[in-house]
């Protein structure tokens, strides 16, 4: 049964921090908080982990999963973007933002889609994500926190753990409900394109 591991929302402890980074390291499947709520994560390389969150999802193939990235520099190892785009995204992460671009090699062919080649993308603000990020040295694949046939995504830790504690290894709660989406931007093509807006502002990337 998966626990809830409770950290600081300004100064999540290390201790915690090496302690959830080790479980995933692992092969762990986990729920972790976001700029927009919680996220169903595993290793961008876990195999199992990512056949396990889009069980307990019940996604498709073709669903865009998201890579979660401690840095812009990160990003650009995982995928292919122009200055125009880099200088947008530059512009405002780490934020509510995600980012549609070709993927590189780097990236398992089973994490982009199966035709576009494409992959979602963010760097996220949150403290306690951030420094889970930057002990693990890698990415992060997720999906939002939400049960299939719902149209709301389970924002209290408690409710997570009632709902699928037995198939995660912990929820990382560092208190904070955050509520909403991100904006999503596709980079991939000729000119920049809003496909969803969300949190994140629109007119800090010029629409």
């Amino acid at each position: 049964m998966g626990y809830i591991l409770n950290v600081m929302p300004d100064s999540p402890q290390p201790h915690r921090i090496e302690q959830a980074a080790q479980l995933l390291t692992k092969g762990a499947v986990a729920v972790v908080p976001t700029d927009t709520g919680f996220s169903l994560v595993c290793r961008m390389d876990d195999k199992e982990g990512l056949d396990k969150i889009r069980l307990i999802r019940q996604l498709g193939e073709k669903k865009h999963l998201t890579l979660l990235c401690d840095s812009l520099s990160q990003m650009s190892q995982l995928a292919r973007v122009n200055n125009t785009g880099y200088r947008m995204a530059k512009s405002v992460t780490p934020g509510p933002y995600t980012f549609i671009l070709e993927a590189t090699r780097e990236v398992p062919r089973r994490l982009s889609h199966p035709s576009k080649k494409t992959i979602g993308i963010r760097v996220p603000q949150n403290k306690a994500l951030k420094a889970l990020l930057e002990k693990i040295g890698e990415p992060l694949v997720g999906t939002t926190m939400i049960m299939p046939g719902q149209e709301d995504p389970l924002s209290e830790a408690w409710e997570i753990q009632d709902a699928i504690g037995d198939q995660l290894a912990f929820v990382l709660d560092d208190g904070t409900v955050a509520k909403g989406d991100t904006t999503v931007v596709d980079l991939s093509g000729d000119e920049p394109e809003v496909l969803r807006k969300g949190l994140g502002n629109c007119k800090a990337i010029g629409f």
